[in-house]
């Protein structure tokens, strides 16, 4: 059974950094990309950070130049580097991940690990 497990979350200050790790327990094959998405209460899940296996990475504008993404194949663990954080950064953040096969892709999620970034 393929779980991802998050670590890393908490409460920090404006202005600090926060590093959130997570890491593909089970057998997975076919991956195609390993990331982490945010959500707040009453609204959609949105993208933060993604790193495909072939090493191209996307942001989104709001943490484009502030967070960074990366990836350790040998043990498949992504790690999220998050800094100059925000309140608006506040949010719980999921692991995902998906693979690419025969049957299409499939997703795989964290469940979550809250961030909170205090003014």
């Amino acid at each position: 059974q393929v779980r991802l497990v998050e670590s890393g979350g908490g409460l920090v200050q404006a202005g600090s950094s926060l590093t959130l790790s997570c890491t593909i327990s089970g057998r997975i094959s076919d991956l195609n990309r390993m990331g982490w998405h945010r959500q707040n209460p009453g609204k959609p899940r949105e993208l933060v950070a993604q790193v495909f296996t072939t090493g191209e990475t996307h942001y989104p504008d709001s943490v484009k130049g502030r967070f960074i993404i990366s990836r350790t194949e040998a043990n498949n663990t992504v790690h999220l580097q998050m800094n100059d954080l925000k309140p608006e950064d506040t949010a719980v953040y999921y692991c995902h991940a998906d693979t690419y096969g025969k049957l299409g892709f499939r997703d795989y999620w964290g469940r979550g690990t809250q961030v909170t970034v205090s003014s």
